[in-house]
Protein backbone atom coordinates (compact mmCIF):
# COMPACT_ATOMS: atom_id res chain seq x y z
CA UNK A 1 0.00 0.00 0.00
CA UNK A 2 1.07 3.77 -1.06
CA UNK A 3 1.92 5.34 2.30
CA UNK A 4 0.85 9.33 2.60
CA UNK A 5 4.69 10.54 1.63
CA UNK A 6 5.33 8.46 -1.26
CA UNK A 7 1.89 9.94 -3.22
CA UNK A 8 4.92 13.18 -3.21
CA UNK A 9 7.33 11.11 -3.98
CA UNK A 10 5.41 9.46 -6.87
CA UNK A 11 4.44 12.69 -8.32
CA UNK A 12 7.86 13.93 -8.41
CA UNK A 13 8.73 10.40 -10.20
CA UNK A 14 5.79 11.01 -12.40
CA UNK A 15 7.49 14.39 -13.56
CA UNK A 16 11.01 13.00 -13.89
CA UNK A 17 9.65 10.30 -16.09
CA UNK A 18 7.71 12.78 -18.66
CA UNK A 19 10.84 14.76 -18.87
CA UNK A 20 9.15 17.53 -17.69
CA UNK A 21 11.49 20.07 -15.22
CA UNK A 22 9.26 21.09 -12.97
CA UNK A 23 5.95 20.11 -11.63
CA UNK A 24 3.44 22.03 -11.08
CA UNK A 25 1.99 22.44 -7.71
CA UNK A 26 -1.17 25.19 -7.17
CA UNK A 27 -2.02 26.86 -4.19
CA UNK A 28 -5.59 27.40 -3.18
CA UNK A 29 -7.50 28.46 0.74
CA UNK A 30 -10.16 25.80 1.78
CA UNK A 31 -13.14 27.02 1.64
CA UNK A 32 -12.98 29.61 -0.43
CA UNK A 33 -15.30 30.99 -2.19
CA UNK A 34 -16.90 28.09 -0.41
CA UNK A 35 -16.36 24.82 1.43
CA UNK A 36 -18.87 23.27 -0.66
CA UNK A 37 -16.91 24.25 -4.05
CA UNK A 38 -13.57 23.36 -2.71
CA UNK A 39 -13.32 19.79 -3.48
CA UNK A 40 -14.86 20.52 -7.07
CA UNK A 41 -11.77 23.01 -7.43
CA UNK A 42 -9.29 20.25 -6.17
CA UNK A 43 -10.60 18.02 -9.07
CA UNK A 44 -10.44 20.92 -11.60
CA UNK A 45 -6.55 21.77 -10.81
CA UNK A 46 -5.55 18.08 -11.72
CA UNK A 47 -7.66 18.42 -14.48
CA UNK A 48 -5.49 21.19 -15.37
CA UNK A 49 -2.45 19.63 -14.41
CA UNK A 50 -1.67 20.14 -10.77
CA UNK A 51 0.96 17.64 -9.72
CA UNK A 52 0.63 18.40 -5.78
CA UNK A 53 -2.54 20.55 -3.99
CA UNK A 54 -1.26 23.12 -1.39
CA UNK A 55 -4.69 23.31 0.63
CA UNK A 56 -4.48 26.45 2.62
CA UNK A 57 -6.10 26.13 6.28
CA UNK A 58 -7.96 29.48 6.58
CA UNK A 59 -6.67 31.22 9.65
CA UNK A 60 -7.15 34.59 10.80
CA UNK A 61 -3.93 36.06 11.58
CA UNK A 62 -1.73 35.17 9.32
CA UNK A 63 1.49 36.39 8.63
CA UNK A 64 3.07 35.13 5.30
CA UNK A 65 0.16 35.97 2.96
CA UNK A 66 -0.26 38.69 0.99
CA UNK A 67 -3.91 40.72 0.53
CA UNK A 68 -5.11 38.20 -1.72
CA UNK A 69 -4.89 35.65 0.23
CA UNK A 70 -5.76 36.86 3.49
CA UNK A 71 -9.11 38.02 1.86
CA UNK A 72 -9.38 34.19 0.38
CA UNK A 73 -9.20 33.32 4.19
CA UNK A 74 -11.47 35.61 5.58
CA UNK A 75 -14.01 34.74 3.24
CA UNK A 76 -13.74 31.10 4.02
CA UNK A 77 -13.72 31.73 7.73
CA UNK A 78 -16.85 33.62 7.29
CA UNK A 79 -18.40 30.29 6.04
CA UNK A 80 -16.82 28.31 9.35
CA UNK A 81 -14.03 26.64 7.76
CA UNK A 82 -11.72 25.46 9.98
CA UNK A 83 -8.94 23.01 10.73
CA UNK A 84 -11.62 19.70 11.31
CA UNK A 85 -13.94 21.35 8.04
CA UNK A 86 -10.63 21.41 6.31
CA UNK A 87 -9.72 17.63 7.12
CA UNK A 88 -13.16 16.78 6.08
CA UNK A 89 -13.04 18.33 2.53
CA UNK A 90 -9.63 16.43 2.09
CA UNK A 91 -11.33 13.11 3.17
CA UNK A 92 -14.09 13.64 0.40
CA UNK A 93 -11.55 14.22 -2.44
CA UNK A 94 -10.25 11.17 -1.59
CA UNK A 95 -13.02 9.42 -2.35
CA UNK A 96 -12.45 9.60 -5.83
CA UNK A 97 -8.71 10.92 -5.90
CA UNK A 98 -6.51 8.50 -4.08
CA UNK A 99 -2.96 9.79 -6.40
CA UNK A 100 -2.44 12.90 -6.25
CA UNK A 101 -0.72 14.65 -3.05
CA UNK A 102 -2.38 16.93 -0.59
CA UNK A 103 -0.46 19.74 1.32
CA UNK A 104 -1.97 21.44 3.84
CA UNK A 105 -0.17 25.24 4.57
CA UNK A 106 -1.02 26.94 7.73
CA UNK A 107 -0.33 28.36 10.84
CA UNK A 108 0.37 26.49 14.50
CA UNK A 109 -2.36 27.78 16.30
CA UNK A 110 -5.29 25.56 15.13
CA UNK A 111 -3.04 22.66 15.04
CA UNK A 112 -2.09 23.47 19.16
CA UNK A 113 -6.03 24.17 19.68
CA UNK A 114 -6.58 20.44 18.62
CA UNK A 115 -3.27 18.66 19.84
CA UNK A 116 -0.40 18.16 17.68
CA UNK A 117 -1.25 14.37 18.10
CA UNK A 118 -5.17 14.44 17.45
CA UNK A 119 -4.13 16.60 14.27
CA UNK A 120 -1.38 14.02 12.72
CA UNK A 121 -4.53 11.40 13.23
CA UNK A 122 -7.03 12.96 11.87
CA UNK A 123 -4.51 14.20 8.85
CA UNK A 124 -4.01 10.57 8.39
CA UNK A 125 -6.82 9.09 8.38
CA UNK A 126 -8.14 12.22 5.91
CA UNK A 127 -5.42 11.39 3.63
CA UNK A 128 -3.48 14.47 4.15
CA UNK A 129 0.21 13.91 2.55
CA UNK A 130 2.38 16.62 4.21
CA UNK A 131 1.53 20.04 6.21
CA UNK A 132 3.68 22.82 6.04
CA UNK A 133 3.32 25.22 9.40
CA UNK A 134 4.68 28.69 8.36
CA UNK A 135 5.09 29.04 12.13
CA UNK A 136 6.69 26.16 13.36
CA UNK A 137 10.64 26.57 12.97
CA UNK A 138 12.80 23.85 12.27
CA UNK A 139 14.48 24.20 15.80
CA UNK A 140 11.22 23.52 17.96
CA UNK A 141 9.15 21.14 15.37
CA UNK A 142 11.41 17.62 16.72
CA UNK A 143 8.22 16.05 18.25
CA UNK A 144 5.51 17.61 16.06
CA UNK A 145 7.78 16.35 13.25
CA UNK A 146 8.29 12.74 14.85
CA UNK A 147 4.25 12.70 15.20
CA UNK A 148 3.94 13.04 11.22
CA UNK A 149 6.42 11.05 10.44
CA UNK A 150 4.68 7.97 12.47
CA UNK A 151 1.44 8.55 10.35
CA UNK A 152 2.99 8.79 7.06
CA UNK A 153 3.11 12.72 6.68
CA UNK A 154 5.67 14.83 4.95
CA UNK A 155 7.02 17.83 7.57
CA UNK A 156 7.51 20.37 4.76
CA UNK A 157 9.34 23.84 5.82
CA UNK A 158 9.84 27.41 4.10
CA UNK A 159 12.93 28.75 2.98
CA UNK A 160 13.87 31.90 2.33
CA UNK A 161 16.26 34.52 0.56
CA UNK A 162 17.55 35.67 4.44
CA UNK A 163 17.81 32.01 5.55
CA UNK A 164 21.72 31.25 6.75
CA UNK A 165 23.23 27.90 5.90
CA UNK A 166 22.81 26.91 9.68
CA UNK A 167 18.88 27.37 9.29
CA UNK A 168 19.09 24.97 5.39
CA UNK A 169 21.02 22.28 7.38
CA UNK A 170 18.26 22.35 10.12
CA UNK A 171 15.58 21.93 7.52
CA UNK A 172 17.86 18.86 5.98
CA UNK A 173 17.41 17.11 9.14
CA UNK A 174 14.27 16.89 9.51
CA UNK A 175 12.52 18.01 5.90
CA UNK A 176 10.33 15.53 3.93
CA UNK A 177 8.58 15.52 0.32
CA UNK A 178 9.38 18.67 -0.73
CA UNK A 179 11.33 21.85 0.31
CA UNK A 180 9.90 25.35 -0.40
CA UNK A 181 11.34 28.36 -1.25
CA UNK A 182 10.03 31.60 -0.96
CA UNK A 183 11.51 33.69 -3.67
CA UNK A 184 11.00 36.87 -2.62
CA UNK A 185 11.01 39.25 0.89
CA UNK A 186 7.79 39.41 2.06
CA UNK A 187 4.31 38.06 1.72
CA UNK A 188 2.73 36.20 -1.16
CA UNK A 189 2.05 38.05 -4.09
CA UNK A 190 4.43 40.61 -3.75
CA UNK A 191 7.83 41.87 -5.91
CA UNK A 192 9.35 40.46 -8.88
CA UNK A 193 11.23 37.62 -9.23
CA UNK A 194 15.26 37.47 -10.44
CA UNK A 195 15.72 34.34 -11.51
CA UNK A 196 19.55 34.59 -11.25
CA UNK A 197 19.20 35.01 -7.83
CA UNK A 198 16.56 31.87 -7.19
CA UNK A 199 18.64 29.66 -9.33
CA UNK A 200 22.20 30.76 -7.37
CA UNK A 201 20.29 30.22 -3.71
CA UNK A 202 19.01 26.81 -4.68
CA UNK A 203 22.40 26.13 -5.47
CA UNK A 204 23.00 26.42 -1.78
CA UNK A 205 20.35 24.52 -1.21
CA UNK A 206 20.68 21.38 -2.45
CA UNK A 207 24.14 21.53 -1.24
CA UNK A 208 22.10 20.59 2.25
CA UNK A 209 19.02 19.33 1.44
CA UNK A 210 17.87 15.59 -0.61
CA UNK A 211 14.54 16.17 -1.00
CA UNK A 212 12.89 18.58 -4.11
CA UNK A 213 12.64 21.94 -3.62
CA UNK A 214 10.10 24.15 -5.04
CA UNK A 215 9.48 27.68 -5.44
CA UNK A 216 6.74 29.84 -4.49
CA UNK A 217 5.47 33.82 -4.11
CA UNK A 218 5.82 36.12 -6.77
CA UNK A 219 4.69 33.53 -9.63
CA UNK A 220 2.10 35.01 -11.50
CA UNK A 221 2.21 34.12 -15.33
CA UNK A 222 3.46 31.40 -17.88
CA UNK A 223 6.32 33.56 -18.60
CA UNK A 224 7.43 33.79 -14.72
CA UNK A 225 6.53 30.07 -14.48
CA UNK A 226 8.73 29.28 -17.18
CA UNK A 227 11.78 30.79 -15.64
CA UNK A 228 11.65 28.88 -12.39
CA UNK A 229 10.79 25.57 -13.94
CA UNK A 230 14.20 25.58 -15.49
CA UNK A 231 15.38 25.99 -11.91
CA UNK A 232 13.53 24.36 -9.69
CA UNK A 233 12.24 21.05 -8.98
CA UNK A 234 7.98 22.21 -8.58
CA UNK A 235 6.94 25.31 -9.38
CA UNK A 236 4.80 26.98 -6.52
CA UNK A 237 1.46 29.21 -7.55
CA UNK A 238 -1.39 30.58 -5.16
CA UNK A 239 -1.92 34.48 -5.19
CA UNK A 240 -2.50 34.49 -9.08
CA UNK A 241 -4.87 31.78 -9.23
CA UNK A 242 -6.93 32.96 -6.85
CA UNK A 243 -7.11 36.55 -7.90
CA UNK A 244 -8.57 34.56 -11.04
CA UNK A 245 -11.06 32.75 -9.02
CA UNK A 246 -12.18 35.67 -6.92
CA UNK A 247 -12.54 37.74 -10.15
CA UNK A 248 -14.89 34.98 -12.04
CA UNK A 249 -16.90 34.55 -9.05
CA UNK A 250 -17.42 37.73 -8.54
CA UNK A 251 -19.35 38.19 -12.39
CA UNK A 252 -20.53 35.03 -11.87
CA UNK A 253 -24.69 34.80 -12.15
CA UNK A 254 -26.29 34.07 -8.66
CA UNK A 255 -26.17 30.28 -7.57
CA UNK A 256 -23.42 29.78 -10.34
CA UNK A 257 -20.59 30.50 -8.49
CA UNK A 258 -18.94 27.29 -8.01
CA UNK A 259 -18.70 26.57 -12.22
CA UNK A 260 -17.65 29.76 -12.53
CA UNK A 261 -14.63 29.50 -9.90
CA UNK A 262 -14.23 26.17 -11.30
CA UNK A 263 -14.24 26.79 -15.40
CA UNK A 264 -11.95 29.77 -14.71
CA UNK A 265 -9.11 28.02 -12.16
CA UNK A 266 -9.08 24.86 -15.16
CA UNK A 267 -8.50 27.57 -17.92
CA UNK A 268 -5.70 29.66 -16.43
CA UNK A 269 -4.55 26.58 -14.93
CA UNK A 270 -4.25 24.47 -17.90
CA UNK A 271 -2.56 27.52 -19.53
CA UNK A 272 0.64 27.61 -17.17
CA UNK A 273 0.77 23.73 -17.50
CA UNK A 274 0.78 23.88 -20.91
CA UNK A 275 3.77 26.33 -20.96
CA UNK A 276 6.04 24.22 -18.34
CA UNK A 277 5.24 21.36 -20.31
CA UNK A 278 7.44 23.07 -22.86
CA UNK A 279 10.32 23.31 -20.15
CA UNK A 280 12.14 19.92 -20.64
CA UNK A 281 14.24 18.32 -17.91
CA UNK A 282 18.31 19.99 -18.93
CA UNK A 283 17.25 22.46 -20.43
CA UNK A 284 19.65 25.79 -19.59
CA UNK A 285 18.23 28.66 -17.78
CA UNK A 286 16.85 31.39 -20.40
Amino acid sequence: MTTRTDRIAAAFSRVAETGRASALIPYIAAGDPSPDATVPLMHALVNAGADVIELGVPFSDPMADGPVIQRAAERAIAQGTGLRRVLELVAQFRRDDSTTPVVLMGYANPIECMGQQAFAQAAQQAGVDGVLVVDYPPEEIDAFAGQLDACGIAPIFLLAPTSTEARIQAVARIARGYVYYVSLKGVTGAGSLNTDDVAARLALIRRHVSVPVGVGFGIRDAASAQHIARVADAVVIGSKLIETIEQAVATAPAGKQTEAAVAAATQWLGGIRQALDQIKRGNPPA
